[in-house]
């Protein structure tokens, strides 16, 4: 995934046209989008140059990306039952979003005549999975203090403004 944002119980998510997440968002019209910590850097980048598509596309391959078949597997994650959607949840993360695909739009040819490269999803959030100790007390809001998101900028990771890592495809 590219990019996200949220508001309410929509969340609108940024990808690749040509990769497996997005054959699998259009296929099943589900998701769950989960949201790792800051110190999960490390496992998201242990599967950043993989792809469930196989074979893998050329245009991925010439980028260094290989095929595997359980990215829970490699990353040494816990796969999850959702329980309103089909697909699993990392149970690392410290939230998960159970979502369904409400609309789907093709990018526009941009000046680099990218066209049928990506794809804008919105989604509607159906269930929240919280870790408990993120959860302010008697409510079931997000304690803002006790949550330190994984932030991914210009394909660098970041955690409360540390910067922590970088994307294999990273130039700097």
């Amino acid at each position: 995934m590219s990019s996200a944002w949220a508001l309410a119980d929509r969340v609108i998510l940024g990808l690749s046209a040509h990769g497996q997440g997005f054959y699998n968002l259009e296929r099943c019209g589900e998701a769950v989008i989960n949201l790792p910590s800051s110190d999960m850097h490390a496992a998201v980048e242990s599967i950043a140059a993989t792809t469930g598509r196989n074979p893998v596309p050329s245009s991925k391959v010439t980028m260094g990306y290989q095929f595997v078949a359980n990215k829970f597997a490699m990353a040494s994650w816990s796969q999850s039952p959702s329980e309103l959607v089909q697909p699993s949840r990392i149970l690392e993360c410290p939230l998960q979003l159970e979502a369904k695909v409400l609309a789907i739009h093709a990018c526009t040819t941009d000046a680099a005549g990218l066209a049928d490269e990506c794809r804008i999803v919105e989604m509607q959030v159906l269930k929240v999975h919280a870790h408990e100790n993120m959860v302010l007390s008697n409510t079931n809001h997000i304690d803002t203090s006790c949550w330190s998101p994984l932030l991914y900028v210009f394909r660098h990771y970041f955690g409360h403004a540390q910067k922590l890592g970088s994307n294999f495809r990273a130039e700097v």
